[in-house]
């Protein structure tokens, strides 16, 4: 089992002047326990659930660089870009860009996007939800396409690009998981069986249900449904290893890989998931 940290809230006592100091621990001890995985919410407002609009945001890659040069063996991703905040060849340079500074340690996170606010309050183009599924998916052909080195012109409905180099090439063979967040039925969990290496799901009641319908979209898209690393989202109300360990036991049973907990306002999860994840390598062997 493998398990990740999100930080998706940069408030601290102190102020901005702690900002830094405090996310550098917090990916030191994350690097340092042995956890799998290092993510940051791609806003640039504050999300609601979470705090108001006026909360401290970092920008998401500007965040992860940091870390990289911090980190050793942690990968790094973001939990997730939403599609439109950037144009897809400055997105797939940009996660190349990681990828190859941190030694291959770089996720593709992406989805539909949501967030209006923020997107009306930067000038950022918010489109209706179809055109932003399209958007998606034209994305995700190209970022295929770049990572495999072809920089034949790619003509898509939104998006043209004359010549999509891509150089240097990442260095993760074959290339940056991509990771789709999102539990929609009929498009979200579709594209995940035909382009993404992960999906990420929100861990409640519905969970099941939305591993069985990426089942049935793998089976008509003719994808090995075990070639897909399953990740969840979670919460951890009592930051504790024994609260933790029993969250990732519950979502194991579910058919989960990757549990990823989101660290609340306040808390410091490294530590405890660093004591978590030592007590389930001795019940469900790292990379389950």
């Amino acid at each position: 089992m493998r398990i990740g940290l999100q930080v998706p809230s940069f408030t601290h006592p102190g102020g901005t002047e702690q900002i830094a100091p405090t996310f550098a621990r917090t990916a030191r001890a994350a690097d340092q326990g042995g956890l799998h995985s290092l993510w940051v919410m791609d806003h640039f407002f504050q999300i609601r659930g979470v705090g108001p609009s006026e909360e401290p945001m970092l920008e998401g890659y500007s965040a992860l660089a940091y870390a990289a040069a911090l980190t050793e063996r942690i990968t790094l991703g973001t939990m997730v870009t939403g599609v439109t905040y950037r144009e897809p060849g400055i997105l797939v340079k940009t996660v190349t860009t990681l990828d190859v500074l941190s030694g291959g340690r770089a996720w593709l996170g992406i989805g539909a996007a949501w967030n209006e606010e923020e997107s009306r309050g930067l000038g950022v183009r918010f489109p209706p939800v179809a055109e932003r599924f399209e958007r998606l998916e034209e994305t995700l052909r190209l970022a295929h396409q770049m990572w495999k080195g072809d920089e034949s012109p790619f003509e898509g409905e939104h998006y043209r690009l004359e010549r999509p180099l891509n150089s240097p090439p990442a260095l993760r063979r074959p290339h940056p998981p991509v990771l789709i967040g999102g539990g929609g039925e009929k498009k979200t969990l579709r594209f995940v069986a035909k382009y993404a290496d992960a999906c990420n799901l929100f861990d409640g009641d519905e969970l099941p249900h939305k591993l069985d319908v990426l089942r049935e979209h793998c089976e008509r898209e003719g994808r090995d449904y075990d070639e897909i690393e399953k990740t969840s989202l979670t919460l951890l109300g009592e930051p504790s290893a024994g609260a933790a360990v029993d969250t990732i036991g519950r979502l194991a049973e579910r058919g989960v890989d990757h549990v990823i907990f989101s660290q609340g306002t306040g808390q410091d999860l490294a530590p405890v998931l660093a004591e978590a994840r030592a007590q389930t390598e001795k019940i469900v062997p790292a990379g389950r």
